[in-house]
């Protein structure tokens, strides 16, 4: 397998789970602003949409979109425990928490990173994530088992710092991330990322 990843993007999930399942890949990196990958290759012709991160499978499909990549790699080795069964309702609470992380996370800390934005529109963008922020800090609970969604959950919080934001006023989230950050497997990917 390759994982196609850019530092400091949502592709630090599928590195961190790849990590925690100990499964084989090749991480390539590629260059958001030119799209051309480390070993010279046009990223848009392994991935049209031009984004990270892209998992190709040793038959040579392509699989796009982090939650997705991560319930794919799940697959590869269910037994690890980084997702409940299929079917029960652990599974669907799973399946929510990528949701909301894709949905109502991701897009609104991405907004913050395009400084062109008027004012008025990055406000507004900052007050819609701080009422997610609190929602996660009133509902997270640091007793559950590691599992997929919050490695996509690490890497988006980890995009606070970049758009100007501190962890430190959601006391709970800021340890969680403290904590999270120190996982072996954590620190794998982040070390691969910056190599």
């Amino acid at each position: 397998m390759k994982l196609y990843f850019a530092p400091n993007t949502c592709s630090l999930a599928s590195h961190i789970v790849l990590e925690e399942l100990g499964l084989p890949y090749q991480a390539v990196k590629v260059n958001n602003q030119t799209k051309r990958t480390a070993d010279d290759q046009d990223y848009l012709t392994i991935n049209p949409k031009g984004y990270v991160a892209a998992l190709v499978r040793d038959d040579g499909e392509v699989i796009t979109e982090a939650p997705v990549i991560l319930q794919y790699l799940d697959s590869l080795k269910p037994d690890a425990g980084l997702a409940p069964p299929a079917g029960s309702l652990e599974r669907w609470r799973l399946l929510e928490r990528l949701n909301f992380i894709g949905s109502e996370l991701h897009p609104k800390v991405a907004l913050l990173f395009n400084r062109d934005w008027p004012e008025a529109v990055l406000h507004s963008a900052r007050e819609k994530l701080f009422k997610r922020v609190d929602y996660l800090e009133g509902h997270l609970d640091p007793q559950r088992p590691f599992d997929l969604s919050d490695a996509y959950l690490f890497a988006v919080l980890g995009w606070f710092t970049r758009v100007g934001l501190s962890l430190s006023q959601w006391p709970r989230l800021h340890s969680w991330h403290q904590a999270t950050a120190q996982r072996p497997a954590v620190q794998r990917a982040l070390a691969a990322q910056e190599a």
